[in-house]
């Protein structure tokens, strides 16, 4: 066992000595000691549960005779930190969490792992640190909150950013927003759309490193309970075989990841994640999967803020196992590889079909035949582009219109929510990318202030930044070459026209590329433009992250 190095022999003394004051008796210390990463905190509701979660997990373990330790990392919520500076420490966090697991995990030579996450940075922290460790390894997330419920129409937080919108422009009263807020979070758990979070937990089970129900199993329900006991179980399983991330997340489980992801719809925060994880683990993955994937794959779901659907409601449909069964009827899927049950996908969902096909159409007839996520190219993103494009509407699926340019967020929210912007325009907002940001913050606010204004239907956003899972409308994020690294989108001057195509996957600045160049030269001899965070770790963060078109991604 990896942690004999740690608590064997004579020289260990000392260390069993220690070991002993944690109250653990001669036989625990003998058992495969397995480390519990617990996210939990007071301060994101997807995280306010996961202790009972955790005492579940180390129920499962020592029934399979383990010793579980516990440690703890950090996590924020993305919707709290939506809208103001908060929002540029989210990402970055994700490489805090990952770092923080290593540490602990080598100066402690765990057997092997339980993680236990929820929401947006939390999930792809926890399998970059998987990956980079390549331990055995469980991951176990703490669930989607229920729909809220107002006048019998489901609800959630996108609803509630996109109805300061309508209150700004009198569509809705004090009192109506009052009564939105009140009722869209009725309790625990990650928010009850495809947002980033239960993308992210939904892909884990794709990935093979969750256990079936992990994406959609409601965080209040005692199935959550048991499936964290079995997860407990599961751990000590892997131990014995010796299985590791590095055998289960291979080139083929992230093409799978991938593929469900086309078919749910997910968050365009996918796009970020998964290349990231697999880099962490040496696995060439890039944006030009997503593009070919997107071509192959159908889109099956139309969950918020797409659609009506919540997450409680795919789960009744059979959830992901139903999904990946439904996509290996068009052989869209490696069945053949392992999982941390112990199974193949194609012995895990041999058996799982779809329950309700209201809620996944079958493969034969999809909401769209192709994939919902679409990558963008052109002279204005020559490194791409990604649009959630399941979440557009029909007249906006192509647009051209006259760039209305903004430096950050808050100068663009401002003109939105004070009538500034006007039908057929395109929001450029800039210098909100990894480095330029720093740390790319999301966008909700401002896409759900469109929505919110009644301008969805004719105005288009364009970021270097990226968008919240709930974001929704022709709303194009991860332009690469970011502007702090002199993208095409620092030349983009008021007035340009700009092109969004989505069928022909197309993002063009109508300026020839001599004018591009030109621009780009006249901005490099003003000399680099220093990050809005100077000091602390964002700062340390701009001046080593890579592009989103690479995952955002440290070098190795």
């Amino acid at each position: 066992m990896r942690s004999d190095i740690m608590k064997k022999g004579i020289s260990r003394a000392p260390h069993r000595s220690l070991l002993y004051a944690l109250g653990l008796t001669k036989d625990e210390i003998q058992r495969p000691f397995i480390g519990v990463v617990n996210s939990a905190n007071e301060i994101i509701p997807g995280h306010i549960h996961l202790n009972r979660l955790v005492e579940a997990v180390k129920a499962g373990i020592r029934s399979a005779h383990g010793t579980p330790l516990e440690f703890s990392t950090i996590g924020i919520c993305d919707g709290l930190a939506m809208g103001h500076t908060g929002m540029k420490y989210s990402l970055g966090s994700r490489e805090l969490i990952a770092d923080s697991i290593e540490a602990v995990s080598m100066g402690i030579p765990f057997d092997g792992l339980v993680m236990v996450p929820n929401c947006d940075k939390i999930v792809p922290g926890m399998l970059i640190a998987a990956i980079r460790l390549n331990i055995p390894t469980v991951v176990v997330s703490g669930g989607p909150m229920l729909a809220g419920n107002m006048d019998g129409k489901k609800i959630g937080t996108d609803k509630v950013f996109e109805a300061v919108g309508s209150f700004k422009s009198g569509k809705i009263s004090k009192e109506e927003l009052d009564m939105l807020e009140y009722h869209a979070c009725p309790g625990a758990g990650s928010c009850s759309g495809l947002y980033t979070a239960n993308t992210m937990n939904c892909l884990t089970e794709a990935l093979g490193m969750g256990l079936p129900g992990n994406g959609t199993i409601p965080a209040v329900h005692a199935d959550r309970i048991r499936l964290a006991k079995e997860a407990g179980k599961a751990i000590m399983a892997l131990v014995q075989d010796d299985l590791r991330p590095c055998d289960i997340m291979t080139k083929e489980s992230f093409f799978n990841a991938i593929t469900v992801d086309m078919a749910l719809g997910g968050s365009t925060n996918t796009a970020l994640h998964i290349p990231a994880i697999a880099y962490y683990g040496e696995v060439d993955i890039t944006l030009e999967d997503f593009e070919s994937l997107s071509e192959k794959v159908p889109h099956l779901c139309n969950l918020a803020p797409s659609g009506p659907d919540h997450m409680e409601d795919l789960h009744r449909a059979g959830g992901i196992p139903a999904i990946m069964n439904e996509l290996s009827k068009r052989s869209s899927l490696y069945t053949d590889i392992k999982t941390v049950t112990g199974k193949t996908i194609s012995e895990l969902i041999k058996d799982t079909p779809v329950k309700d096909y209201s809620i996944i159409t079958p493969v034969e007839n999809p909401r769209h035949k192709f994939g919902g996520l679409t990558v963008l190219k052109g002279n204005l993103a020559p490194d791409g582009s990604i649009v959630k494009s399941a979440a557009v509407l029909p007249e906006m699926m192509v647009h051209e219109g006259p760039a209305r340019v903004y430096e950050s967020e808050e100068s663009a929210v401002d003109a939105i929510m004070n009538n500034k912007i006007n039908k057929g325009d395109v929001i450029v907002i800039r210098h909100e990318g990894p480095k330029g940001g720093p740390g790319m913050r999301e966008m909700l606010t401002s896409t759900s202030a469109i929505a919110g204004m009644g301008l969805d239907k004719s105005v288009a956003l364009i970021t270097d930044g990226r968008f919240s899972g709930a974001t929704r409308g022709s709303s194009v994020g991860h332009v690469s070459p970011e502007a702090a690294a002199f993208g095409p989108i620092a030349a983009v001057k008021d007035g340009d026209r700009i092109e969004i195509n989505i069928p022909e996957k197309r993002l063009s600045l109508k300026i020839s590329d001599k004018e591009v160049e030109k621009r780009l030269d006249e901005i490099r001899s003003r000399g680099e433009r220093h990050p809005n965070i100077a000091r602390g770790y964002m700062y340390r963060y701009s001046r080593i992250v890579s592009s989103a078109a690479s995952g955002a991604v440290f070098p190795l």
